[in-house]
């Protein structure tokens, strides 16, 4: 009973943003994407807004509060387009790790030439690098050290994204793992996220697969919604054909270029219940 509760309580996270892309058409502006300057002064302070008048010795701008800043380009660290999306007024900064959710994928793809490094549960280092706009490629291996040589295992995840459109990202992907002795296996899935930037729900189908020709069918659903501007409610959810599954519900805090995940996860399933912690870090160059 405890376990279908939590498990009701982490898809209650995903209902939202569910509901928001059943009713796209009533969709309000706050969860439009929109696209803003954002202006950096070199005492740190940082608005988003409009340009209304620049020259090579200063800007003018606007904010989104209404309020004009007259800056020196002395005075200015970085000045540059960002997309996000309103929340009754107010700016919300994306959130840099768009393509993953704790740790399955999203329907989103890295942009060509963007790279994040990842550190899972702090022993699971991981890369991706967007190799096209569409592509990305990554792999890793585990940060535990003992382990004879074949031994050792790795892991490989190339993704090709083959539909975007403003409300709906559709990708194909492996997450493949193996080592030098000849062991081998892992997943090849499908995975689709509609919605918006503040707001959005992701489904996937795999097939899992060993080199022993063992298969076997998961189902992943997920949703995120951004609550603050460097802040999202997380769930990531997996059933297999037993009916055996994983939850997972809990927050992720972000940065212009950092994002850090805190959630519990727990087996579904099990005879008895515990739940484990899932801490994530990600940083994107």
């Amino acid at each position: 009973m405890i376990r279908r509760i939590l498990l009701y309580a982490a898809l209650a996270l995903v209902a939202p943003a569910a509901v928001a892309h059943a009713h796209t058409a009533s969709r309000d502006a706050a969860d439009q994407q929109v696209t803003l300057y954002e202006l950096v002064l070199r005492d740190g302070s940082r608005l988003y807004g409009t340009i209304e008048r620049e020259d090579p010795n200063e800007v003018v701008f606007k904010t989104q509060a209404g309020a004009t800043v007259t800056a020196q380009r002395s005075e200015i660290a970085t000045l540059k387009k960002v997309t996000g999306s309103l929340a009754n007024g107010e700016f919300m900064p994306p959130d840099p790790n768009a393509t993953r959710l704790f740790f399955g994928p999203t329907g989103r793809s890295l942009a060509r030439g963007q790279t994040y490094l990842g550190v899972y549960e702090f022993v699971m280092p991981f890369v991706q690098v967007g190799v096209t706009d569409r592509f990305s490629i990554g792999g890793g291996t585990p940060l535990v050290f003992g382990l004879d040589e074949g031994d050792r295992p790795f892991w490989v995840t190339p993704k090709l994204q083959i539909l975007n459109t403003p409300s709906t990202a559709v990708a194909v992907g492996v997450l493949h793992a193996f080592n030098a002795g000849g062991d081998g296996g892992g997943v090849a899935y499908v995975v689709s996220t509609s919605g918006t930037a503040r707001g959005s729900f992701t489904i996937g189908g795999g097939l899992a697969y060993g080199n022993d020709g063992g298969r076997s069918g998961v189902v992943m659903i997920g949703g995120e919604r951004q609550v603050r501007r460097n802040l999202k409610l997380m769930s990531e959810n997996y059933v297999w054909k037993n009916g055996d599954g994983v939850a997972s519900a809990g927050l992720r805090f972000f940065g212009q270029r950092l994002s850090a995940d805190l959630a519990l996860a727990f087996p579904i399933g099990v005879d008895e219940f515990f739940a484990f912690p899932v801490v994530n870090f990600v940083y994107v160059f």
